[in-house]
């Protein structure tokens, strides 16, 4: 199990499940431990889900979602 540290930063946020998915898959097969928040309504569905990472890998996971292009 994964505990998310206070300094964690959020890198990536996205209103689509599986987007969120496969950042956070990418971002693991890169070696980035990454945890995802939901801030979804749980009624109405909207909000965002935020993909976060350790405070030292938070430049390499923005090199790598912006080389990967997604959305």
């Amino acid at each position: 199990m994964l505990i998310m540290n206070m300094d964690w930063q959020c890198i990536y946020s996205t209103q689509y499940d599986h987007i969120a998915e496969i950042v956070k898959a990418v971002l693991q097969d890169n070696g980035i431990k990454c945890f995802s928040l939901s801030k979804k309504d749980s009624a109405y569905l909207f909000g965002e889900i935020e993909l976060y990472v350790e405070p030292d890998d938070v430049l390499k996971a923005k090199q790598i979602i912006k080389k990967e292009d997604f959305e």
